[in-house]
């Protein structure tokens, strides 16, 4: 009698989980199909066109490695933390274009994160409006933005003038083509960037914590470096990968403030595509993508850049 209820007990548990199944498959169908569209243009009109691109690295103009050839030949070497390694041009410029990024990031790390902490630290109304002021550039063309820095650190721009008329200098210093030219307009154009996803960490950080530390005697730079910051390290984790990553491709900036020494891996490519080397330029643009996957990789490993996604998600 007791094993005959078990079993009337235990049938209505599974047919519920049948249903319930059932339910969970017809739902994950219901979101393929939704998704359905989007990832047929995804794949129709960027997926191919990328990979078509890239498939040239192997056989164009025949199959084969010949177009990563030239990033292995040594010709000559450069000074990296106070050794001499053996490098070509090419390997150079992916070398100038790191240079640039981390620069770059640091700058706008250094900079964007006093600005996160006062939006996060004033009420959400005042934040907003004054959210309004970090977002205004990205309704201006980044070519727009770039001419304008062009007029500014030119020989004859407002920077030199107004530095001639203070009497600071008696002559017009270069200051366009020059690498703290390119610095400068990157910093201006990835700054948002920055303290976008600085400013979600922070503002999700619990102030109660902070001001419980400093009723029990903790000193404003030990609460801000003991609490404030360690929970704020998503946030900088998510700028920094978000500057790094898009500074490696910036083209435009640095084709017009930089100098013939600044030349980037975007630059490059562009060259070689103008020269109808589409091979070496699919090439170049491959192992672009392979470091932009292992710097991406490094960061979610070691910064924890997968709670921040996480986070926004639930």
């Amino acid at each position: 009698m007791a094993t005959l209820t078990t079993e009337m007990a235990a049938a209505p548990r599974e047919a519920q989980s049948a249903r319930f199944a059932a339910l969970r498959r017809r739902e994950q169908w219901r979101y393929l199909f939704l998704l359905a569209p989007a990832l047929v243009f995804l794949t129709a009109f960027y997926g191919y066109p990328v990979a078509s691109m890239l498939m040239r690295a192997f056989y164009d103009p025949s199959w084969g490695g010949q177009n990563f050839a030239p990033l292995v030949e040594a010709s000559s070497t450069v000074e990296v933390l106070g050794l001499s390694l053996p490098m070509n041009v090419y390997l150079r410029v992916f070398w100038i274009t790191l240079q640039i990024a981390l620069v770059t990031t640091v700058c706008t790390l250094l900079l964007g994160y006093p600005v996160a902490y006062a939006l996060s630290s004033i009420s959400p109304g005042r934040a907003n409006l004054l959210m309004m002021l970090v977002l205004i550039p990205f309704w201006t063309s980044i070519l727009v933005r770039s001419y304008a820095w062009m007029v500014l650190l030119g020989q004859e721009g407002i920077i030199n003038e107004a530095l001639t008329a203070a009497g600071a200098i008696e002559n017009p210093i270069r200051l366009l083509n020059t690498r703290f030219a390119v610095y400068l307009g990157m910093v201006h154009i990835l700054l948002p960037f920055m303290i976008l996803p600085l400013y979600a960490v922070m503002r999700g950080i619990d102030r109660n914590l902070m001001r419980a530390a400093g009723n029990l005697g903790a000193p404003p730079a030990a609460v801000f470096r003991r609490i404030f910051l360690p929970l704020s390290l998503p946030g900088i984790a998510a700028g920094c990968l978000l500057v790094f990553i898009l500074s490696l491709g910036f083209y435009i900036t640095p084709q017009l403030l930089g100098g013939q020494r600044d030349v980037m891996v975007s630059m490059l490519i562009q060259q070689q595509v103008d020269l109808l080397k589409w091979g070496f330029g699919s090439a170049l643009a491959l192992v672009l993508l392979v470091l932009a996957l292992v710097i991406y990789l490094v960061f979610t490993r070691l910064l924890g850049v997968e709670r921040v996604f996480g986070s926004a998600r639930a």
